[in-house]
C-alpha cells in the first residue's frame, strides 16, 4: 500500500462499519445521543421529561393552571480511549498474499469492539436498581431445569416497572445458553431453525431478544446477565484519528487510531439483573 493513497476518511468510515458489524451491546442500547464527539472527556447532554399529570375533566367548568415541564439533564461522559497502533514489513506484504492491511484493520476494529461491548454490559450491570438484582446475597445456581424460570422472572421485574415490552434483550454468556439450550420450551419455539444477521442474536423467549456474549460481566466467581430495552442506557462512540505513516528506522507502512467512547444509565429501573454461577 502506498502512503499516497491512503485516504483518512475512507478508513474512518470503514472502521466504524466494521465496529457495527461484531458490537453486541452496543446494538442493545441507545445511541441517539451519539452526535460529534470532537475528542476524549468530551461531553453529550441527555435531556429526559418527567411525569406528567392528567386530571378528570368537568364539561362546561375551567380546568387547571397548566404545569410547568419538569426537565431534568445528566451528562454521558466521553471518558473512555483505546487506541491500535501496527505496522506491516514492505517485504512481509510483497511476499503475502491477499491485503494484509485490510485484515489488520479487521482485526484493530474486532479488538476495540471488544473492549467497548465488556465496558456497556458493566455498565448496565452497575447502573441498575438494587431492587431489580435476583441473587444479590447469594447467587443462583443456575441448572438445565431451572434457567427458563429465572429469566421469567426477569420479565416479571420489567413487567412491574412498566418497562415497554419492545426492544427486551438478555445477553447470556455461552455456560447459561447451554443450560438453555437443553430447555424445551426454548428449543421447540422455533429458534433453532431461526436465521438471523444479527451478531450474537440466538433466539427469543419470554419475550426477549437472546444474546450470546463472552463480554457478559463477571466477577471471577459469578456472571451478572442484564435483561433491558434500548432506553436504559445510553452510549456514544467515535473513531477520532485514523493515521497511516511511514516508521522513520522501518521499510513499512503503519496505521494507528484512536477510539473513543463513553456509556450512562438513563434509566435504572429499566434493568433487571441476575446473578448467577452455573451447576
Amino acid at each position: 500500500m502506498a502512503i499516497s493513497t491512503f485516504i483518512p476518511e475512507l478508513w474512518s468510515a470503514r472502521l466504524l462499519n466494521a465496529l457495527d458489524k461484531v458490537h453486541v451491546a452496543a446494538s442493545l442500547v441507545n445511541r441517539d445521543y451519539e452526535g460529534e464527539i470532537k475528542q476524549c472527556g468530551s461531553a453529550v447532554h441527555i435531556n429526559s421529561i418527567g411525569n406528567i399529570t392528567v386530571s378528570d375533566y368537568e364539561a362546561d367548568s375551567e380546568i387547571g393552571d397548566p404545569e410547568s415541564l419538569s426537565v431534568s439533564d445528566s451528562m454521558l461522559e466521553i471518558d473512555n480511549a483505546k487506541y491500535f497502533n501496527f505496522q506491516i514489513d514492505d517485504v512481509e506484504q510483497a511476499q503475502a498474499a491477499g491485503n494484509i492491511m485490510d485484515k489488520a484493520m479487521e482485526r484493530s476494529a474486532y479488538a476495540l469492539n471488544d473492549a467497548a461491548d465488556a465496558y456497556i454490559l458493566e455498565t448496565l450491570v452497575n447502573g441498575a436498581d438494587d431492587a431489580n438484582v435476583i441473587g444479590s446475597d447469594t447467587p443462583i445456581a443456575l441448572t438445565a431445569d431451572n434457567v427458563y424460570g429465572y429469566i421469567v422472572q426477569l420479565r416479571l421485574i420489567l413487567d412491574k416497572n412498566n418497562v415497554p415490552h419492545e426492544g427486551r434483550s438478555i445477553v447470556l454468556p455461552p455456560d447459561v445458553y447451554a443450560l438453555l439450550l437443553q430447555d424445551s420450551r426454548f428449543t421447540g419455539s422455533g429458534n433453532m431453525g431461526e436465521e438471523t444477521t444479527r451478531s450474537g442474536f440466538i433466539g427469543r423467549i419470554a419475550g426477549f431478544d437472546i444474546y450470546e456474549s463472552n463480554n457478559c460481566y463477571s466477577d471471577g466467581e459469578c456472571y451478572k446477565v442484564t435483561a433491558q430495552v434500548p432506553s436504559a442506557c445510553t452510549y456514544a462512540e467515535q473513531v477520532l484519528e485514523t493515521t497511516a505513516y511511514r516508521p522513520e528506522k522501518r521499510f513499512a507502512d503503519a496505521v494507528k487510531g484512536l477510539h473513543v467512547y463513553g456509556a450512562k444509565v438513563t434509566d435504572p429501573t429499566a434493568i433487571a439483573v441476575l446473578v448467577c454461577t452455573v451447576a
